[in-house]
């Protein structure tokens, strides 16, 4: 996809400002108008993904920037096929995808960015979380009760408690800026009629069967809770320096799409290069070709 065109198809989804998000402006179903031919879009995102492979190389190389792509989602809206899908053709040796579950006894005696905070990509590296610091303002805003384990003080729990995650969180990821780490965080927006129809699809196929858990269904219940929480940590947490991407989850390839397009837009303005060896290093290069030709 030609950059103009790429940029006017994230810009559809992408938000910087959270003063002025709302997610219910955000469908689910929304397949990028006709801004994308969508006869075109496995063919759009295989070239989307060798360009990625390139600037991944070049971005080892330059061992100077990294980039974090943070995915976050409701159950069965496609974190794992992404990775999948997206990072097919990446040298693996480059990147680093990290599933955060549910916090241990030593996570929980810490505080919140604690354990995220290990996995931050080095120098020269991609790392994907899948699932992140977001679920501390996320899971914990829809059950509170699983702070009662966090070892908090009564007076951290205060009316502030949420606003204080937040502005931890952009602090958080503006550090991580400031070292040279490209943040992109995408939310995979996937509808509840397309959330049903999937889980039915891991139920009704033996194939599958191993990713669906009675625990999703039970989460289903606080659906508009989750709604409401997305809604207060993206506002709460968007900005230029470290956009979201509120992505229309419900067809799985333009989803893919719009990420590995985000991801080479992000590493595309960095304007990477493979280092050049100094003038002793070219000497010596020099006389390494001489030594190999002369053994012929």
């Amino acid at each position: 996809m030609k950059p103009r065109h790429a940029r006017k198809l994230l810009d559809r989804y992408r938000v910087t400002d959270g003063a002025r998000f709302t997610l219910a402006d955000h469908q689910p179903d929304d397949r990028g108008g006709d801004l994308v031919d969508h006869g075109s879009i496995e063919d759009l995102l295989k070239a989307g993904v060798a360009r990625l492979a390139e600037l991944q190389t070049r971005l080892y190389a330059d061992d100077r920037w990294s980039l974090l792509l943070v995915l976050q989602a409701m159950d069965a809206a496609g974190k794992d096929g992404t990775v999948k899908h997206v990072m097919t053709g990446i040298n693996p040796q480059g990147v680093d995808v990290t599933a955060f579950k549910q916090p241990g006894p030593v996570d929980l005696s810490h505080g919140f960015l604690w354990r995220v905070q290990a996995h931050a990509p080095a120098a020269g590296r991609i790392a994907i979380f899948n699932r992140s610091h977001y679920e501390d303002v996320l899971v914990s805003r829809v059950h509170p009760a699983l702070l009662d384990h966090a070892h908090l003080p009564d007076a951290a729990r205060g009316k502030k408690f949420w606003k204080h995650r937040l502005e931890d969180i952009v602090a958080f990821e503006k550090y991580l800026t400031h070292q040279g780490t490209v943040v992109l965080k995408v939310f995979l927006n996937i509808s509840r009629n397309e959330q049903r129809r999937r889980f039915l699809s891991r139920i009704d196929e033996p194939r599958k069967n191993w990713k669906f858990s009675a625990a999703d269904l039970k989460e289903r219940d606080f659906w508009d809770a989750y709604q409401d929480a997305y809604q207060h940590a993206i506002a709460g947490t968007a900005s230029p320096d470290a956009p979201w991407f509120v992505v229309p989850a419900d067809n799985k390839p333009f989803a893919h799409l719009i990420v590995a397009e985000a991801m080479v837009e992000a590493l595309d303005a960095l304007n990477l290069k493979e280092p050049s060896p100094p003038a002793e290093e070219c000497a010596r290069l020099a006389e390494a070709r001489k030594t190999l030709e002369d053994e012929k």
